[in-house]
């Protein structure tokens, strides 16, 4: 399940350009754009704290919002923002009209689970994450807030591919092969022989 929606509340932009923007950060705004779903382009002001925060809350980029301008309500998902290299602070934000029909693109992290009933582990195997996130195609209004990636019973040598992973309905991996997300790999300094047979009793 997607992370919970939010509401922001926004105020059109007359001027837009560098100037303009300099002075929205001045008084602690973000310039920001809604754009998408046959409709013209609005420029908008967002309070920077607001966003900052949602921004480092985590699932920014797959969470469905509501941004209110002068009354009328405009669901959204940030599709791309800009952050200062050198102050961390947001500068811009893109976000992509969305309604319940709408198929969005977007990255979903991998979380693993089961590592204490993986024998290769056990043995001092070393899992080695090719993919932290896959990209996918899904509902606006279903985005999946994580995927996970099961380790029971894969030893030394085997690979977790993304048809192992159950997606929900209408989700599907951008990328159209079973891609790898994972391998567990014998450590670099060998495998403890005793270790290992311990682990394969266990």
């Amino acid at each position: 399940m997607s992370h919970e929606t939010y509401e922001l509340k926004a105020e059109a932009r007359e001027r837009v350009g560098k100037g303009s923007a300099r002075e929205l950060r001045r008084n602690g705004l973000i310039p920001a754009v809604i754009y998408g779903d046959k409709q013209a382009p609005i420029s908008i002001a967002l309070n920077t704290n607001e966003v900052t925060k949602r921004i480092h809350a985590g699932g920014f980029m797959t969470t469905v919002a509501t941004i209110e301008v002068d009354g009328k309500k405009h669901k959204v998902l940030p599709k791309d923002y800009q952050l200062d290299p050198v102050r961390d602070f947001t500068l811009h934000v893109d976000f992509l009209r969305v309604s319940g029909n709408t198929q969005v693109t977007v990255e979903i992290p991998v979380h693993f689970i089961n590592e204490e009933k993986s024998p290769g582990i056990k043995v001092g195997g070393v899992l080695n994450i090719v993919r932290h996130e896959v990209e996918v195609h899904c509902p606006a209004d279903a985005i999946p807030e994580f995927f996970n990636v099961d380790l029971n019973g894969k030893k030394i040598g085997d690979s977790i591919h993304i048809s192992e992973v159950t997606l929900p309905k209408g989700v599907t991996p951008v990328i159209d092969r079973d891609f790898t997300i994972a391998t567990i790999i014998a450590p670099a300094g060998g495998i403890d022989e005793a270790a290992a047979e311990g682990g394969a009793e266990a």
